[in-house]
C-alpha cells in the first residue's frame, strides 16, 4: 500500500532516541521531509544529518517545550524551513512515574502544555496543508490501572481526552487528529531495558502478561504513526489506536 506520504512534511517532537527516532525514520524513509527536536543538541545535530540520508530534507533544533516562548518559536522556524507542514507528531513526554506534585506539575507542563504549544503554533500552518493530521503518543496506562497511583497514567488520559476534543473542532478545516497508546515497548535505554536491569521481577511480569510473548518495539509503534498520520487514513480521526500486543485486557469500544 502507498501511504501517500512521499514530499509531505513532517515535524516530530522528542527525535532523537526511542519512539520518537523510529517515527522520524519511518517518516522519512516513506519520503517526508522531516524536522524533529529534542533537549540534546548534539543528539539532534546527529540525528538530522542521518535522516537527510535518507535523500529527505531534514531540520533539527534544541528545545525544551515546557519553554512557551521557544515552542511556538521553533514550529514556526521549522514550518517555514520545510515550506509548509502536513505532519505533526508530538512524542515528547516527562515519563512522570510517581503520584507526587511535581511529578503532576512535570508532566502538565511537557505532556499536556507541551503538546498544547506546538498544535497552537502548527496550526496555522496545517491549516494550508490538503492531508493536516496530528498524532500524539499517549499510553495504555492511561486505559486501565497499571502499577499503582502515578501522575504519568492522569497525564496520558488527558492527553487522549485534549486529542479527542480537537479532532471535532478541527473536522470543519480538514485536519484529523488521533492518538496512539503504545503497550510495553522495550529498546535500550528504554523504560523496560532499565526496569529489567532494576527490577527483574517487574520486567518479568510485564513480559509474561503479553499474550503475544515479547514487548513491542519501536518500529511497532512507528508503523501505526505512519500509517494513522498519513493520507491512506484519510477518513480516521478522533481514534485511540492502541499498539500493545493485546497486553490491556479492557474491551475497547
Amino acid at each position: 500500500m502507498d501511504l501517500g506520504l512521499k514530499g509531505k512534511k513532517a515535524i516530530v517532537t522528542g527525535g532523537t532516541r526511542g519512539i520518537g527516532l523510529k517515527i522520524a525514520q519511518t517518516l522519512a524513509g516513506e519520503g517526508c521531509d522531516i524536522a524533529i527536536c529534542a533537549r540534546d543538541g548534539a543528539m539532534v545535530e546527529q540525528t538530522v544529518a542521518s535522516l537527510g540520508a535518507c535523500g529527505v530534507a531534514a531540520h533539527g533544533g534544541a528545545l525544551d517545550v515546557t519553554d512557551s516562548t521557544a515552542t511556538r518559536s521553533w514550529i514556526e522556524a521549522s514550518a517555514g524551513q520545510l515550506g509548509g507542514l502536513d505532519i505533526l507528531v508530538a512524542n515528547v513526554s516527562a515519563l512522570a512515574g510517581t503520584p507526587d506534585e511535581d511529578a503532576w506539575r512535570r508532566g502538565l507542563e511537557t505532556d499536556i502544555l507541551g503538546t498544547v504549544r506546538v498544535v497552537e503554533a502548527a496550526l496555522p500552518f496545517l491549516e494550508k496543508s490538503s492531508a493536516a493530521s496530528i498524532v500524539a503518543i499517549a499510553s495504555t496506562a492511561a486505559l486501565e490501572s497499571f502499577m499503582g497511583v502515578r501522575a504519568y497514567n492522569g497525564i496520558k488520559a488527558a492527553l487522549i481526552a485534549y486529542m479527542s476534543g480537537l479532532s471535532s473542532a478541527l473536522a470543519p478545516q480538514g485536519i484529523r487528529a488521533n492518538t496512539i497508546s503504545p503497550g510495553t515497548i522495550f529498546f535500550e535505554g528504554g523504560v523496560w531495558d532499565k526496569r529489567r536491569a532494576d527490577a527483574p521481577d517487574a520486567y518479568a511480569a510485564a513480559l509474561d502478561h503479553n499474550p503475544m510473548g515479547r514487548m513491542g518495539t519501536p518500529e511497532d509503534v512507528a508503523n501505526a504513526v505512519a500509517f494513522i498520520a498519513s493520507p491512506a487514513a484519510g477518513f480516521i480521526t478522533g481514534t485511540n489506536l492502541v499498539v500493545d500486543g493485546a497486553f490491556t485486557r479492557r474491551i475497547q469500544f
